[in-house]
């Protein structure tokens, strides 16, 4: 996948996150039920900055465990 389908791919479901008021994660899920694009191939999409993103909400939703950074416990 090119730079450029990355890059819209990426705004496409900041986009959606933003006016739906949801997770990137469910945005993502949302923008191939509503292209029919396989979720499997949105992978290669997926910017690094939206990754980021993803993780961070995965690992606030307990899907994932927290990655080990020097935060305090708030």
């Amino acid at each position: 996948m090119s730079k450029e389908e990355t890059n819209k791919f990426s705004l496409e479901i900041e986009k959606i996150a933003a006016e739906k008021s949801i997770s990137h994660m469910d945005a993502v899920i949302f923008y191939c039920e509503k292209t029919g694009l396989e979720i499997e191939l949105t992978a290669k999409l997926i910017s690094s900055s939206l990754k980021t993103k993803i993780k961070l909400e995965a690992e606030k939703l307990h899907y994932l465990p927290k990655s080990s950074t020097n935060k305090l416990p708030v």
